[in-house]
């Protein structure tokens, strides 16, 4: 079913009713983003795994394999997830309540028959109790209307997240999502390097995380979890003495002990007169929280 004419809204989210689809949705991204994580090459805190939004979902982009090129899109709007290579061949995977178990295998049957065939380790990661993507027949769960929305949600926050990105003229991350969490970042840098970081995701080696975090941080984004539409969130890494004890912007913020970040609500977000501008606030505003609190030289990182 095509909703296109919803595009240019800020959907509403409510976890609970799309929380089993979440679930599935974010084990086959990690499926399709371990394939690309295979075959490309190391590039600093991982920039090479991660999803991008597009006009229609979520996309790879192309990834390397040998003397051709394939891309791996999620389409959130025909609902189907598409392989195409750069000679002109293509796979094509309905989008639907289906297990984790029966789209891995399909996915890489497709792989496979395109001369495309890429091993990965099949354990998700970042999850308590997780289980292997071949066996996984619990999470099966796919509700066409709730994705569609969260994509045109993340329409709306790519559209934000870019212009905040465009501020910032240091070392700076793509708006990207990563499939560990299904959450959408961007990362700013201060130029200077990161005491080892403690590690301790589940499934997650820590030289994972000591590449993640090599470099001081202020990092923001959304993550489709918690009570309510999910959180926009902002940390610093690492933590700077005063960062949670800053006076930060909208009134609808605060800092969330248990996850050492503040956190915004969507919904505040979405009702807000000018979700535009309260968002930026937002961002801007924990931006400021951590480059001041750490000492940031602002004066030659923004523009």
């Amino acid at each position: 079913m095509s909703r296109a004419s919803d595009g240019g809204r800020w959907p509403a989210l409510p976890v609970a009713p799309w929380q089993d689809t979440r679930d599935t949705l974010l084990l086959w991204t990690q499926i399709v983003g371990k394939v690309r994580m295979a075959n490309t090459p190391l590039i600093n805190h991982w920039w090479n795994i991660p999803l991008y939004v597009t006009e229609r979902g979520l996309t790879t982009s192309l990834i390397p394999k040998g003397a051709r090129g394939f891309e791996v899109s999620f389409d959130f709007i025909d609902h189907r997830l598409d392989i195409d290579v750069t000679d002109g061949t293509a796979r094509h995977m309905k989008l639907e309540a289906r297990s984790v178990a029966d789209f891995y295998t399909e996915f890489m049957e497709a792989l496979d028959e395109l001369g495309l065939a890429t091993p990965i380790w099949t354990m998700p990661v970042e999850i308590q109790g997780a289980i292997p993507f071949e066996l996984d027949q619990e999470h099966s769960s796919y509700d066409a209307d709730r994705v569609h929305d969260f994509w045109l949600a993340l329409v709306q926050m790519q559209r934000v997240f870019t212009i905040f990105r465009s501020r910032f003229i240091g070392k700076c991350s793509p708006v990207h999502l990563f499939w560990g969490a299904l959450d959408l970042a961007v990362t700013r840098f201060s130029g200077r390097s990161a005491p080892l970081h403690p590690g301790g995701a589940p499934n997650c080696g820590p030289f994972v995380m000591h590449e993640a975090y090599s470099h001081e941080v202020s990092s923001a984004g959304y993550w489709p979890g918690g009570d309510g539409e999910g959180l926009f969130y902002s940390y610093a890494y690492p933590e700077p003495p005063g960062f949670r004890d800053f006076e930060v912007a909208p009134t609808a913020t605060r800092h969330d002990d248990e996850l050492e970040e503040f956190v915004l609500p969507y919904e505040a977000v979405r009702t807000a007169t000018d979700p535009d501008a309260t968002l930026l606030e937002f961002l801007q505003s924990t931006y400021e929280a951590a480059a001041d609190s750490a000492g940031w030289n602002r004066r030659a990182l923004e523009r």
